[in-house]
C-alpha cells in the first residue's frame, strides 16, 4: 500500500465559509466594541444556551478558567474526588486553585470514573466530585448525584469532550452543578478557544460573572480574587458561524466512527467503543484499545509504525495526570489498576467532518497490514 502524499493527522480544526464569518465580524467594525460582554457575545451565548438545553449558558475564553470559575463559584475546598484518565487541564485546574485532587479508578468499558469506587474515597475534607466525560461518553450520572446527595457535594463535570451530547433528550449540561463544555479549535465545535459553563442554578450566574471579570461589581467595587476569562466578539462570531453547521458535522463524524467499527470489527486484538441507548452522542474521538498478545504489537509500536503510513494518531490520554512529573512524587502507590491498563494501550484514530471514508479505509488497511506483518514476525 502506497504511502499518502499528505499526512493524515488526529484531528482537523473545522472553519465556516469564509465569506460568512467576514460578515459576522463586520459588526464589530460597525459598533467597534471588541470584548467586555459586546453584543456578538450575547447574541452568542443565547444561541447556544438554546442548542444545549440547558437553563443558563456562562462564556469563558476557554475551558480550563471555566473550570476555575466554576471551582471558585462552588466555593470548593479540601479534597474533591476526580479521575486521572484526562486531559492536564482537569488536575490542574483543581491545584491551581488550591485543591487536592484525591484519584479515583475507571470503568473498563466507558473510560469513565467508576461510581463504585468513589465512597471509599469521601472524607471529612471531601467537598466535590469532578468527573470527566471522556471522549464524549456520558458518566453514570445518576449514580454520581445520588453519591453526591448523601455525602452532601458538590459536582462539577469536566464535560469537555460533550458539546450536543444528551441523554433522553436532556442536554449533558444539566447534569451536576456545573459543566464545562470545550469550544476550542480542536473539539467537535469550536469558537476558536472558548469554553460554556452550563448550569441550573440562576444564583451561579452572577458568581461566575464575577469570577471572569477580576471580581468586579463597579467602577470603585471590587468583591472577590477573580481573573480574566472574556470571551472575545471574534471568538463569538466565530462559533455563532459554525454552530449553523454542527448538525452536519455531528452526522459526517457518525458516518466514519460507523464506518471504522465496521471495517475493524474482525480484527483481533482492537476493541472499538458502542453507542449507548439513549445517547445522542458526538462522535467526538474515536479510541480504540489494543491488546497486545492478540493484536500482536504493543500501542505504542502501533502508534509508531502508523506513521510510517503518515497517519498520525494520539495516545489520549497518556501518561494519567497522576503519573505526571509534577505529582508523580505525590501519589505513588495509588489503587488505579484499570486506569493504569486503559492509559497503556489507548489510542485515538483520526477522526474530523472533513475526513473522506477512502481515507477511513487507507488508516484501517494500514493497520491490517502492521498485525500482519506482526503474525509474520
Amino acid at each position: 500500500m502506497n504511502k499518502l502524499e499528505t499526512p493524515i493527522f488526529v484531528t482537523k480544526s473545522f472553519l465556516p465559509p469564509f465569506e460568512e464569518y467576514t460578515d459576522k465580524i463586520k459588526e464589530i467594525w460597525d459598533n467597534n466594541i471588541l470584548t467586555n460582554l459586546g453584543p456578538i457575545h450575547e447574541e452568542f451565548k443565547e444561541k447556544l444556551n438554546s442548542y444545549l438545553k440547558t437553563n443558563y449558558t456562562t462564556l469563558c475564553t476557554n475551558g480550563h478558567l471555566g473550570l476555575e470559575m466554576s471551582i471558585k463559584a462552588l466555593n470548593l475546598k479540601g479534597e474533591v474526588i476526580t479521575t486521572p484518565f484526562t486531559f492536564a487541564s482537569t488536575t490542574h485546574a483543581l491545584v491551581n486553585c488550591g485543591i487536592k485532587p484525591i484519584f479515583c479508578d475507571i470503568e473498563t468499558e466507558s473510560y469513565n470514573i467508576d461510581p463504585n469506587k468513589i465512597e471509599n474515597l469521601i472524607n471529612e475534607n471531601t467537598t466535590a466530585i469532578m468527573p470527566v466525560h471522556v471522549f464524549g461518553t456520558p458518566c453514570d450520572v445518576e449514580a454520581i448525584e445520588k453519591i453526591a446527595k448523601k455525602y452532601n457535594l458538590k459536582v462539577l463535570y469536566d464535560a469537555a469532550h460533550c458539546f450536543g451530547v444528551e441523554i433522553n433528550g436532556k442536554g449533558i449540561g444539566n447534569f451536576g452543578d456545573i459543566s464545562m463544555i470545550s469550544l476550542h479549535a480542536t473539539k467537535v465545535f469550536n469558537s476558536i478557544e472558548g469554553g460554556a459553563l452550563t448550569y441550573n442554578d440562576s444564583k451561579l450566574k452572577e458568581a461566575l460573572k464575577l469570577y471572569k471579570n477580576f471580581g468586579i461589581t463597579g467602577p470603585e467595587s471590587v468583591i472577590a480574587v477573580g481573573g480574566n476569562s472574556k470571551m472575545n466578539e471574534f471568538q463569538a462570531a466565530m462559533g455563532i458561524v459554525n454552530l449553523r453547521y454542527m448538525d452536519k458535522q455531528i452526522e459526517d463524524r457518525k458516518k466514519i466512527t460507523y464506518l471504522y467499527r465496521e471495517l475493524l470489527k474482525d480484527v483481533d486484538g482492537i476493541k472499538t467503543s458502542k453507542d449507548i441507548k439513549n445517547v445522542k452522542h458526538n462522535y467526538a474521538y474515536f479510541p480504540i484499545l489494543i491488546d497486545e498478545k492478540k493484536f500482536g504489537k504493543t500501542r505504542n509500536e502501533l502508534y509508531e509504525k502508523l506513521k510510517d503510513f503518515n497517519i498520525f494518531t494520539r495516545k489520549y490520554f497518556y501518561p494519567l495526570t497522576s503519573n505526571f512529573d509534577c505529582y508523580q512524587d505525590e501519589y505513588k502507590n495509588l489503587d488505579l489498576k484499570n486506569a493504569n491498563y486503559i492509559a497503556d494501550r489507548i489510542l485515538t484514530l483520526p477522526i474530523y467532518g472533513s475526513l473522506d471514508l477512502s481515507t477511513v479505509e487507507y488508516i484501517v488497511n494500514a493497520i491490517k497490514i502492521i498485525k500482519k506483518e506482526a503474525i509474520i514476525e
